[in-house]
């Protein structure tokens, strides 16, 4: 006796519905990370010195960069860069300044950029963690003379139709907090690290951007 079509219609359903629940689902395979190294552990390559004068010394001891003396910025040269992660080991003594900088110009001042402070025991409060003069942390979240890492991630979006920096910050792998920047003051640019004074001295190594869509 032959079967109504509706009875077969529903058999083939059936057995799509059990092909697709019973097969193995693919998933897309992970991407890794592809975090730039913009720091070769040996040479100031890539890196420029601006301001200082001669009383301003940057080089490299122990594979890290280290800054002391005068007033100065250790500028990276590749770049622009807009949407990144950006992260380094840094070091800085008792009593020592210094800034990791971003989307700074290219030959920057100490306010020609976004600022995430660097700072264990120096006399302003304003300590590690902080993005100066936006979000102001008061308890360093390490020691003076101890490695740490700070990462920055910095990216413009669109929020309710308008274009938005996002900026967040962590320490040691803790995010601190996110702010936003609805000027959007600084747009693209390099990145840097800060000799703040001639009492600082910092140490930097592991120099690393991850750039983002």
């Amino acid at each position: 006796m032959s079967r109504p079509r509706k009875f077969w219609s529903s058999l083939a359903l059936s057995a799509m519905g059990l092909l697709f629940t019973t097969a193995p689902i693919q998933a897309n395979p992970p991407v890794e990370d592809k975090w730039i190294s913009l720091f070769d552990g040996k040479t100031l390559d890539g890196w420029e010195v601006v301001g200082g004068g001669d009383q301003t010394k940057w080089e490299v001891r122990d594979g890290a960069l280290q800054g002391s003396g005068n007033a100065s910025m250790l500028v990276n040269t590749k770049g622009p860069y807009k949407n990144f992660r950006y992260k380094a080991e840094i070091k800085i003594n008792d009593k020592g300044n210094s800034g990791q900088y971003f989307r700074a110009t290219r030959k920057p001042g100490f306010t020609d950029g976004y600022e995430a402070q660097i700072n264990a025991t120096h006399t302003d409060p304003i300590k590690t963690g902080s993005v100066y003069t936006r979000v102001h942390v008061y308890k360093a979240p390490h020691k003076a003379d101890e490695w740490f890492t700070q990462e920055v991630e910095c990216r413009t979006g669109d929020y309710r139709g308008k274009q938005v920096t996002f900026i967040k910050i962590s320490v040691n792998g803790e995010v601190l907090y996110e702010l936003n920047d609805f000027e959007n003051q600084f747009k693209e640019g390099y990145f840097a690290f800060q000799q703040h004074d001639p009492g600082s001295k910092v140490s930097i190594r592991k120099v690393e951007v991850l750039p983002l869509p």
